[in-house]
């Protein structure tokens, strides 16, 4: 097949069972419903809903391209006929990824996480899709840098021929709007210097030197949107894998380690990202820890075969027994930081409001 496929996953927070941890099985059934409606009418290839914690996640495949206005309101209606449910149901945070009241062409800065690529389809095309909750885009910083440009992780930087060239990744500034791209290994020290600070330089997506894309993140931000907390960010990330691209085992390794995230309770606080299988996407001791899953497909002429449930592996158990330890280690230190976030990262709080109330207090020393 020689037709470009565009792949778009987009989720949303369209309501939570109960509270945060998870979401209710009529809000599934009424996307499905939506997307196979869609799919009759050959708006899409093919689709696969699902769920991490309390976020719903929309997989699509179809030949619109990037950023496709039809693609783009078909899951803003999707969410809107979620909120719909969700509110009949009087489940918490009906809706709180939908920051507007109506579609504006694309759902990009309106609330929704969204990660697309368009590629033409391999002769074998393995996609990993990683799906998180209770963290923020930053969260896929660490993972692509070792799965794009470490060889400890990927072996393949070195005895692959086709990946040896390495990798360009795109950076982009969230907080001024910027984007810039580094060159890999040769700017590997001038990558690090950007995106080991996560809440601002977010890796957008990667390249192989050649121009083919590996990997597509959401790096949407609803605090910087919506001027106030309204929820964490709840990350999505594509990646393809295998002939000329990181195996699919070099693509999980990084999960083995559970780095530390921000996110959890009320999205101010860090915690270990903890890699689960489907059913174990159900945060609840304090609203976490944060957890990732991954759904891994074949596409076969934009059909997706699967999903694959890849951390469902007894392997990654000494990630989330480590995780388990770090989480514990972490409550201990209660609203002190460095659980808690540091005051940068709390503007959008009940700190903003405290100054205000307490300015007249404070003295000259």
């Amino acid at each position: 097949m020689t037709d470009r496929i565009t792949l778009s996953v987009i989720k949303a927070d369209v309501g939570g069972y109960v509270g945060h941890s998870s979401i209710h099985t009529d809000l599934i059934e009424t996307a499905k419903e939506k997307l196979s409606n869609a799919q009759e009418k050959g708006m899409l290839i093919d689709f696969h809903v699902t769920r991490c914690g309390d976020d719903l996640e929309l997989i699509m495949t179809h030949k619109h391209g990037v950023d496709a206005e039809n693609i783009h309101k078909l899951a803003w209606n999707t969410f809107v006929a979620c909120t719909e449910v969700a509110k009949e149901l009087k489940l918490y945070g009906a809706g709180q990824d939908l920051l507007s009241d109506a579609f504006t062409g694309t759902v990009k800065g309106m609330g929704p996480g969204v990660a697309e690529m368009e590629f033409e389809e391999r002769k074998s095309e393995p996609i990993v899709i990683f799906m998180a909750d209770k963290t923020s885009p930053g969260a896929w910083n660490l993972p692509l840098y070792e799965i794009f440009a470490d060889p400890f992780n990927t072996a393949g930087l070195v005895i692959d021929p086709t990946m040896h060239d390495g990798f360009i990744f795109e950076v982009v500034d969230v907080y001024e709007h910027k984007k810039i791209t580094f060159s890999c290994p040769e700017e590997i020290y001038d990558l690090l210097m950007f995106i080991g600070a996560m809440r601002r330089f977010i890796i957008r997506a990667v390249y192989r030197k050649d121009g083919m894309i590996a990997a597509a993140a959401s790096t949407q931000k609803l605090s910087l949107i919506a001027g106030k907390y309204v929820g964490k960010d709840d990350p999505v990330l594509i990646v393809r894998c295998q002939a000329g691209l990181p195996a699919v085992g070099e693509v999980l390794e990084p999960f083995a380690f559970s780095h530390i995230v921000e996110g959890w309770m009320r999205g101010s606080h860090h915690g270990p990202l903890m890699p689960v299988a489907f059913y174990e996407a159900n945060p609840s001791r304090f609203d976490g820890p944060p957890r990732v899953i991954a759904a891994g497909f074949q596409l076969c002429n934009g059909k997706l075969i699967g999903p694959r449930d890849l951390f469902d592996d007894p392997a990654f158990d000494e990630a989330r027994r480590k995780a388990n330890e770090i989480a514990d280690y972490l409550r201990h230190h209660g609203p002190f930081e460095p659980h808690r976030l540091g005051l940068e990262d709390l503007e959008y709080t009940t700190m903003d409001q405290l100054m205000k109330k307490l300015e007249g207090r404070f003295q000259p020393e």
